[in-house]
């Protein structure tokens, strides 16, 4: 049944052959319901229009748009040129062509969902079968035709399972492409054949039933989302990137690729990588998130791209090096023959132990997607830097590694912790999405408000910039501490710093739990209060904020005045490598042209600490004397009745112990003080310097609350 209708027309990819000369009339969209046969015909007033569809006979509801002038035989379908000078219309290439010689000549069922027509719906099952498999071989002669990508199921697909078997949900149009770009194998593909081979534990032993694993061709879904879907193989006890987070509008296959033409669309892209004259710059990209020497050459302006490069080489001298001297049989890769891997005589290579099949599957991962570097560069590098490292723990030689980097500086460093942490949940809450997501800050600037927030790789450019081709940034022109107190930096742009750098908690928390109580008994509702991480600004403002837990009857100093205009966040620090621009120090202090000699500044000949050394930095008076406060708080715990022994550890929540290893339960109020006090000395590694007298003082006062030694002590 055929039906017509007038309005806007929406173009689907059907080829429309007018055969006939037309009499002019209005355009028109024919709604073809049922295509049973390879040409139908439809009613176009004043003419009679066949309608060729190409490929295998499926069931399907399309509109297609008829466009005819008077007395014209028009061939009318957009995009259709596009798409037929594309590798997805590639007639001669292998992908197409692979199984032509074969007996009977058929694209078989494990290959048919990405080198064929007639498989692609058959796995999706817009022909009528079941979704996820193909049962039988397809005919050969079809290429990655229109009806594969614009059919009633591919119009509401949402999701996509990934070789590891994770199914990568609330996917929009790009779906139709992941379900091939994705390779055919995954981290558990190499587990499971280790597992089989029974070599798990035996990692350096080589065995006839381990084998090579093949990702596969063009796996870009693979690399966008890094440790989500696990394509590469990522080793135990490491964490990695997880979905590569661009920016919006430009954060899927379909947004960055012409979907006809497969084409980047390299002018969307010159918007803000400027300075690139074609496509072929895109390999020099690398942003400024990107500031450490991966490869270990020396040159920190070279590409994300040639990053990856330059990893790879180093591996594969780690692989030669290893095969030969483990393995006993050395290898050699070859990207133009399959099995890729071959001996030095040239046949298929055989000497796989466990350690080195992990190393060569990630190596050919780096290498199958050649837009590795713009999908998920930073999830590449961390695989191939993990399965170097991996490999020289076997070698009696390792491969020099010293000048290598895995990660980038905290804000972008996107395979720790800090935006880790929440992977099993899917998002980050709102009571911690401000700082560690790459969309909360911008909200919470423009409303005020944090809300959950999707996980990160860290922050990317947007979170700071509130315009990507000027690079403005957002304003702060006030901030408010977890005290309640309101401050504001000269600069506005370095009270975006500390809108986060702030810590979570302040002294008055800490109050409101222990004041009124006798500081030397136990209580209930007592608890270990963390300030959390990095509160430069609590350091840099001192009793303005209150960040500390300050003493009743003692006074505190204020904000840090440095000099001139080193006396901000910024001025200081780079805004993205966040390295302290100590080149800019030497010119007053002298000694300090390198980050280890900011340790040994000191403006002062006071013995703080009292070890009667008056010559090291102030950075060594705050170590001895938050040394001073664990030792009385563990001498503290001794010796008062109902305490336990207490243990700190700086890594693992929630850091205070008992000596069995569980978590700190017996509080007194004295306690809580020191030890919140100790924990924030801690977490503002550059407390020293920030305001080195604040953190002194609240650390004097902890020691000399707890009873601890300050005999030999001076307060600031």
């Amino acid at each position: 049944m055929f039906t017509k209708k007038k309005g806007l027309f929406l173009a689907i990819g059907l080829v429309l052959l007018l055969a006939i000369g037309l009499t002019a009339c209005e355009p028109e969209q024919v709604e073809v319901t049922r295509v049973v046969e390879q040409t139908v015909e439809v009613e176009v007033p004043g003419a009679e229009v066949q309608v060729e569809v190409p490929g295998p006979e499926v069931e399907v509801t399309r509109i297609v748009e008829v466009m005819v002038e008077a007395d014209s035989a028009v061939s009318v379908i957009p995009f259709e040129e596009l798409w037929a000078n594309s590798g997805h219309n590639d007639t001669e290439a292998e992908a197409f062509n692979h199984w032509n010689e074969d007996d009977p000549k058929e694209v078989s069922a494990s290959c048919a969902k990405c080198h064929s027509t007639p498989g692609y719906l058959d796995f999706i099952g817009a022909d009528g079968s079941e979704v996820g498999s193909i049962e039988s071989p397809v005919p050969v002669g079809s290429t990655v035709e229109c009806a594969a990508c614009h059919n009633d199921v591919t119009g509401s697909m949402t999701s996509v399972v990934m070789p590891s078997g994770v199914e990568l949900t609330g996917l929009g149009d790009e779906s139709r492409c992941m379900q091939c770009h994705q390779g055919r194998a995954s981290k558990l593909t190499v587990d499971a054949n280790i597992e089989e081979a029974g070599m798990t534990e035996t990692v350096d032993t080589v065995s006839d039933a381990i084998r090579f694993t093949n990702i596969h061709y063009f796996a870009a879904a693979a690399t966008m989302y890094g440790n989500i879907a696990m394509g590469g193989y990522e080793y135990d006890g490491k964490a990695y990137d997880s979905k590569f987070d661009h920016v919006a509008g430009y954060d899927t296959c379909i947004d960055c690729h012409n979907p006809h033409t497969l084409e980047i669309e390299f002018e969307e892209c010159s918007a803000c990588h400027q300075g690139l004259e074609g496509s072929e710059d895109l390999l020099n990209v690398r942003m400024a998130g990107s500031l450490v020497d991966y490869d270990g050459n020396g040159d920190t302006s070279e590409g994300i791209y040639n990053e990856i490069e330059g990893m790879r080489a180093v591996l594969y001298t780690a692989m030669q090096a290893y095969s030969t001297e483990i393995a006993g049989v050395g290898i050699v890769y070859d990207a133009a023959s399959y099995p890729y891997f071959f001996d030095e005589a040239g046949e298929r290579y055989a000497s796989w132990t466990a350690r080195l099949a992990k190393a060569a599957y990630n190596y050919q991962v780096s290498l199958k997607d050649p837009g590795r570097f713009a999908h998920g560069g930073k999830y590449i590098i961390q695989l191939l830097y993990d399965s170097t490292e991996d490999l020289n723990s076997a070698l009696s030689t390792p491969v020099d590694m010293a000048n290598m980097n895995r990660i980038d500086a905290g804000h972008f460093a996107g395979s720790e912790e800090a935006f880790r942490h929440w992977d099993e949940e899917g998002e980050v809450p709102g009571s911690c999405s401000r700082c560690h997501s790459a969309a909360g800050l911008p909200l919470f600037l423009e409303q005020g408000v944090t809300i959950n927030q999707p996980t990160a790789n860290g922050m990317n450019c947007a979170t700071c910039h509130n315009d990507l081709t000027t690079f403005t940034r957002y304003t702060a022109e006030e901030v408010t501490f977890p005290s309640g107190a309101t401050v504001a930096l000269e600069d506005a742009d370095a009270n975006l710093c500390i809108t986060c750098h702030q810590g979570r908690e302040s002294g008055n928390s800490v109050a409101r739990i222990t004041d009124g109580k006798d500081p030397n008994a136990l209580a209930d509702g007592l608890r270990f209060i963390n300030i959390h991480y990095f509160p430069a600004g609590v350091s840099l403002f001192g009793t303005e904020v209150k960040g500390a837990y300050e003493y009743d009857g003692q006074t505190y100093v204020g904000r840090n005045e440095h000099v001139g205009m080193k006396d901000s966040c910024i001025e200081c620090h780079n805004t993205h490598s966040l390295e302290v621009m100590v080149e800019d120090c030497a010119g007053c202090h002298e000694g300090a042209d390198a980050p280890e000699g900011l340790h040994a500044i000191r403006i002062s000949e006071v013995d703080y600490d009292g070890d009667g050394d008056v010559t090291e930095g102030i950075a060594g008076e705050v170590e001895t004397m938050r040394e001073a406060v664990y030792a009385a708080l563990q001498a503290y715990a001794t010796a008062t009745d109902g305490v336990d022994g207490l243990v700190y550890d700086s890594h693992a929540y929630p850091y205070f112990f008992n000596e069995a290893g569980d978590r700190y339960a017996t509080w007194t109020p004295a306690m809580v003080r020191a030890a919140y006090n100790y924990q924030y000395a801690q977490k503002d590694p550059g407390a020293f310097a920030h305001n080195g007298k604040y953190v002194m003082q609240i650390l004097y006062d902890a020691t000399n609350d707890l009873g601890g030694d300050v005999s030999g002590m001076t307060r600031p």
